[in-house]
């Protein structure tokens, strides 16, 4: 019997921590400075040209690697 209420007990503090945690993260979410629409899309293009650029320098590296490579192994 000693044994259950101990294991309730431990399942209504996870609980209570679980709900103080969320009402935290409300309270912080409330202080968030959100982006207006013409804002988001600025910062939604430069991260769209950021990473195809990132991308397009990876693949041109890796290409001239490739054909480094394949020079090297044809002799």
């Amino acid at each position: 019997m000693m044994a259950v209420a101990v294991q309730e007990s431990a399942i209504h503090g996870r609980v209570v921590r679980a709900k103080r945690f969320l009402r935290g993260v409300m309270s912080e979410l409330k202080k968030v400075s959100w982006p207006d629409k013409r804002a988001l899309s600025a910062y939604t293009a430069v991260v769209f040209v950021s990473v195809f650029f990132t991308a397009t320098v990876i693949w041109l590296v890796d290409n001239f690697y490739t054909w480094v490579l394949q020079a090297f192994l044809k002799q």
